[in-house]
């Protein structure tokens, strides 16, 4: 399994414009092929920076999420709303939690 982590930092006023998109995609990238787990998560004293949190399958299946139109779309919609670049991190687990 692959974990994957995207830092995103928007325009304060943009925020909304951006929840509004996820809620749009969210169930569409939770029923791609090779995703297990999608959860939005943002930082407590500054809510203008958002991460997505998914789990895939394997680097294939988000490689595939990535190329796809649903990624496109979603992201050009996304992208206008940065104050800064995104970040991302694709991650393994050293060890199962208990």
């Amino acid at each position: 399994m692959l974990i994957r982590i995207v830092k995103m930092t928007f325009k304060p006023e943009s925020v909304n414009d951006f929840l509004a998109v996820f809620n749009n995609s969210k169930q569409r990238i939770r029923n791609f092929s090779g995703c297990t787990h999608l959860e939005l998560l943002h930082e407590i004293d500054r809510p203008e920076i958002i991460y997505t949190y998914s789990h895939w399958q394997s680097q294939q299946d988000l490689d595939a999420y990535r190329n796809s139109e649903l990624f496109a779309e979603t992201w050009a919609l996304t992208k206008i709303h940065f104050a800064k670049k995104a970040e991302a991190w694709s991650m393994e687990r050293l060890e199962e939690v208990d």
